[in-house]
């Protein structure tokens, strides 16, 4: 067990790269400790039977005239003049019978397939922000150069399971086809599974297509093993625009997960008070949830949740709040009583890489993590209130990422870990520094952070006096250094590469 211990421990070289950085390994994060219950029976009764109302009453509106067709088929109320639906309680609870309360995630590398759902937990790269800032180059406008490196870092970095749409937009690139580089860059530079972006139809099936290539398969063989998800984000107030509708429903034919999430600041798109807030998440995102099902019956979907509030006297969003986490926890209460698999998120309102930037998402990450969370998104560079991806932030992220997934190994009470003899062996007021039991163990006994630094003042002071930002400066230098590219079929590539190039030419011609 020593030799086990010392040969492979808690820590170890990067599985992926070889890198000189020291992680954690590759791991299937599982969270077995009973999830936080903070609302009580009777509040989470009121809250469903709000949103139902919402959903009844009030109704959510909808752009697209295929939505409205699709629920008026399965019995709702759909007025075409003011373009709203309304759905009562039997439609919701007919879908729910159907969604899945896991489902996997396979990437081209089979070995990278996640689990989502019941007390599985991933954490997933920052996704959507126009800028990137680094401590050497600054803050400037996202591009692909940057795009594929904050790639390479997920992919080196093993405390990430999942990338986002868009770690950052390469707005030097046309608006109407840049997804395509970027679902390159996700497939060549990583081989982990992505989230496409269902910003219409086109997109969506050119994110399946392209994964179905990468494994060698035909689109229609991804319908029982998905390996892209989505992002349906509700316009709140009550809104479904057209374009996300097209997506989500292209997705669902196709059998990939769907994550229907409302944009949900409190003071700004629902009331001020929370309640209000979870009862409006809670009827867009099931209005979501059942258009999955009537698309396709047994679609994965995810219930996400982002609410949070904005400054009051500003206007301004704000994350990591008390109100966020609390938000976070109730949220996965919601999706565990319609039996959904849970995403919500752990950002910050910060403008630097920053006390505030580290204190909000650690807040933010707590309470994901005791409201159950299956997917943290946005886990890893968050900044500026998600208008900035930020290399530091990255590391700063993977260093909190790597604590929770500590956390959350259960702890082995056999006999050895329990220690009696070892305690026995050691005389009263002496010290187990040199025990046999400590000399077995000291290697691994406990985590060892790679942006923490633990030395005395003095050694610290002789080895630069680097604080936490300028550690994570050279930690990302180092990892992009040490980055090794997984391996690729020079004919899938080939045949990556003409798709992107065939599909550039149609999105020119004016197709979707």
């Amino acid at each position: 067990m020593a030799r086990e211990r010392r040969s492979g421990g808690r820590r170890g070289k990067s599985s992926r790269s070889g890198g000189s950085i020291e992680q954690l390994p590759w791991s299937k994060v599982k969270n077995t400790c009973p999830p936080f219950e903070l609302l009580n029976p009777e509040q989470m009764d009121q809250l469903h039977a709000t949103s139902m109302r919402i959903l009844s009453e009030a109704g959510i509106r909808v752009m697209g005239e295929n939505v409205m067709e699709i629920f008026e088929a399965a019995g709702a109320i759909v007025d075409r003049d003011t373009k709203t639906i309304r759905i009562d309680e039997s439609i919701v609870a007919a879908a729910l019978e159907t969604v899945p309360r896991t489902f996997t995630l396979t990437a081209r590398n089979r070995a990278k397939r996640i689990t989502l759902g019941g007390d599985n937990v991933t954490f997933g790269l920052v996704a959507g922000p126009p800028n990137v800032h680094d401590c050497v180059n600054g803050r400037r406008q996202g591009n692909l150069t940057d795009y594929q490196n904050f790639i390479k870092l997920a992919h080196h970095f093993n405390a990430i399971h999942l990338i986002g749409n868009q770690v950052t937009a390469p707005l030097e690139l046309p608006a109407n086809n840049r997804h395509l580089d970027t679902y390159l860059a996700n497939l060549t530079c990583s081989d982990l599974s992505f989230h496409c972006t269902a910003i219409g139809r086109g997109r969506a099936l050119d994110g399946i297509n392209m994964m179905a290539i990468s494994r060698s398969q035909a689109p229609e063989q991804l319908k029982g093993d998905p390996g892209v998800i989505t992002i349906i984000s509700v316009n709140s107030p009550r809104l479904f625009d057209d374009a996300m509708g097209d997506g989500l429903i292209a997705m669902a034919e196709y059998g990939q997960p769907v994550t229907v999430t409302p944009f949900t600041l409190m003071g700004a798109m629902t009331p001020v008070t929370l309640p209000a807030a979870l009862a409006q998440q809670n009827a867009e995102a099931l209005f979501g949830v059942v258009l999955t099902q009537l698309v396709t019956p047994g679609t994965p979907v995810m219930y996400g949740s982002f609410t949070s509030n904005v400054d009051m006297r500003s206007g301004a969003p704000a994350f990591g709040t008390p109100e966020n986490a609390k938000a976070n926890i109730a949220g996965g209460q919601l999706a565990r009583r319609y039996g959904i698999p849970y995403r919500t998120s752990n950002a910050n309102a910060s403008n630097a890489v920053d006390l505030q930037a580290a204190y909000e998402t650690m807040m933010a990450t707590w309470g994901a993590v005791l409201g159950g969370a299956n997917t943290v998104y946005h886990a890893a560079g968050w900044l500026e209130g998600g208008l900035t991806a930020s290399y530091e932030k990255f590391i700063l992220d993977v260093e909190i990422i790597q604590n929770m997934i500590e956390f959350l190994k259960p702890m082995n009470f056999d006999a050895d870990e329990l220690g009696f003899d070892a305690i026995q062996s050691v005389p009263s007021g002496g010290h187990f520094f040199g025990a046999e039991h400590t000399m077995a163990r000291y290697e691994s006994a406990f985590y060892q952070p790679m942006l923490s630094d633990w030395q005395n003042y003095e050694n610290w002071e002789a080895a630069g006096s680097k604080d936490a930002l300028q550690r994570a400066t050279g930690l990302w230098q180092q990892a992009l250094r040490d980055y090794e590219e997984p391996a690729m079929d020079p004919a899938i590539r080939e045949e990556l590469d003409a798709y992107a190039a065939r599909r550039r030419e149609e999105i020119g011609a004016g197709e979707p």
